[in-house]
């Protein structure tokens, strides 16, 4: 069983005692989002775990895999490292229109007494507007799937409040 587990990692060195285990390496993606151009990419599960870099020059469209429930489990990392320019926004959309909600904590960074914490508990487009500073990001890990509807939750930090609808 273990052997199973651990041929699914990407793994550099792997070594441990005492039930610690290190050499962990984590998949950086800095293709998919990160480059100056308008991308609309659709995850699959093979992105699980990967940690993808946004570039905000222009819009970015970020599908969710399609309706399985071997999606329960997935997670996906973004962080921002160039802003989200003047009228641009990064979306994340969840599959089957109307069947699929985020549960998101989304979190305001900002200057003392500005930040604030708030919570969305319906919605299946998860949009990071404009003028979000680099540094932003989002966490999204899919927590049910029964192949009809799933449910994934999102967390954010950005200098500018996210949104669900």
């Amino acid at each position: 069983m273990n052997e199973l587990i651990l041929s699914k990692l990407d793994v550099h060195t792997l070594s441990g005692s005492g039930g610690v285990v290190g050499g962990f390496r984590r998949k950086v993606d800095a293709t998919k989002f990160g480059t100056a151009t308008a991308d609309t990419e659709t995850l699959s599960s093979a992105d699980s775990g990967t940690l993808f870099t946004v570039n905000g020059t222009l819009d970015n469209i970020v599908n969710l895999p399609a309706l399985s429930t071997s999606n329960v489990g997935l997670a996906y990392e973004f962080v921002w490292t160039v802003a989200n320019a003047s009228g641009k926004t990064c979306t994340f959309v969840l599959p089957g229109a109307g069947v699929s909600n985020f549960y998101a904590v989304i979190n305001l960074s900002g200057a003392t007494g500005v930040a604030t914490q708030t919570y969305a508990v319906a919605g299946d487009v998860l949009t990071i507007p404009a003028a979000v500073v680099a540094g932003a990001s989002v966490i999204l890990t899919c927590i049910a799937d029964d192949g009809t509807n799933s449910t994934w939750t999102a967390v954010t930090v950005s200098s500018v409040i996210a949104t669900v609808a």
